[in-house]
């Protein structure tokens, strides 16, 4: 009994590092990383609920917040931080978004701030009228956005944003590296480009020399992707030229065909693996292949960019996970020392490193290890 209850104590103390780290996490990918079922998983997360010491959600745990209708609430609050509210915008409500907005909330409850959230469309002028709303509310004292920062719009949005009333910092945006500003902005978000990197180096570590990409259309994603693709491939000595921008996802009108193009010119290139950027466009092409009988790793490795959904394909489908809850905790902690120190604090711009998810697709089972790193 000594000896089982001394292995649960440190198991669900990696749990504990894991929220600490990341600021959620999920059942499955716990159970994977400490080998044993989700049922035990799930027990672990309510033995360490029953403390206080989580929150439990559908499908794993948080920290705790005053969300929780379970606790009372237990705040660690900074002398002066309580009458803070803090402005949050951001493009979408679903897909990505949510866990940001998790994560400012945790950092928003352990800090004693309030959050107000704004939706947006990845629209200019309904980020204005969203970002306008909450300056004239005369409620915040600080804004986190994401703006849509289109090429045409791009010096007219920073210049109106540098100019709002309140301290303003971008989430998973970045301006150029000086800005017209009165004060230089400020930003947090996800080191894209070093994901890529990652991608691509596991895929060249496991033997492929002819590695493709399919971007996202119109994500502003895509050209950090870029970047950090040409980086890796330049680096490796690999061909880079295998690169679509089309959005091949199921929602996607025609995307049987667009894929069935996507691969006759793999065929053609002699393309071993695909880097797909997003997980529902990485899967949509894998329920191809596999109609296909295409083997997925032998006859094609595959890397999913997001880590949103990846875990559900067919195979589990390896992925760069950007560590979107830690970059909207990050966000809030910048923001709640902004607010208290002004201008006494030098301005900050801050990348979150993302992390790399082994799964089915890219390696056969005897080689996974079925852990994450940074």
């Amino acid at each position: 009994m000594t000896d089982d209850r001394l292995f649960a104590s440190q198991r669900r103390e990696r749990v504990m590092e894991e929220l600490r780290r990341h600021g959620a996490v999920r059942v499955g990918d716990l159970a994977q990383s400490l080998g044993v079922s989700e049922l035990t998983v799930r027990r672990d997360i309510a033995a360490l609920a029953e403390r206080g010491l989580l929150t439990k959600v559908h499908g794993g745990a948080t920290l705790p917040t005053d969300l929780d209708p379970s606790r009372a609430p237990v705040r660690r609050q900074r002398s002066g931080a309580a009458q803070f509210t803090i402005g949050v915008v951001v493009p979408s409500l679903d897909y990505y978004w949510p866990q940001i907005v998790s994560g400012a909330r945790t950092a928003a409850a352990a800090l004693g701030v309030n959050i107000q959230l704004r939706g947006s469309s990845y629209d200019p002028v309904e980020d204005r009228r969203q970002i306008s709303r909450l300056i004239a509310s005369q409620q915040v004292q600080g804004l986190l956005l994401a703006p849509s920062l289109e090429d045409d719009g791009v010096d007219e949005m920073i210049d109106w944003i540098g100019r709002l009333p309140v301290p303003t910092m971008l989430v998973e945006r970045q301006t150029p590296h000086w800005t017209p500003t009165p004060r230089q902005l400020e930003w947090v978000r996800s080191d894209h480009a070093l994901g890529m990197e990652m991608a691509v180096r596991h895929l060249h570590e496991h033997g492929h020399r002819r590695i493709g990409l399919v971007l996202s259309k119109g994500s502003p994603t895509s050209a950090h992707l870029d970047v950090g693709w040409t980086r890796a491939c330049t680096e490796l000595g690999l061909p880079g030229d295998f690169v679509v921008r089309e959005s091949v996802g199921l929602d996607v009108p025609g995307h049987r065909e667009i894929i069935k193009g996507v691969l006759q010119r793999c065929l053609a290139s002699n393309i071993t693996a695909l880097i797909v950027h997003s997980d529902p466009d990485a899967m949509s092409i894998a329920q191809y292949l596999t109609e296909q009988g295409v083997s997925i790793p032998g006859d094609m490795a595959m890397v999913s960019y997001d880590d949103e959904v990846a875990h559900l394909a067919e195979p589990a489908m390896t992925a760069i996970r950007p560590q979107k809850a830690r970059v909207g905790r990050v966000a809030v902690e910048m923001m709640v020392s902004r607010l208290m120190e002004g201008k006494r604090r030098p301005g900050q711009r801050v990348l979150v490193l993302p992390e790399l998810v082994i799964r089915n697709s890219s390696v056969s089972a005897t080689h996974r290890t079925g852990t994450a790193w940074a």
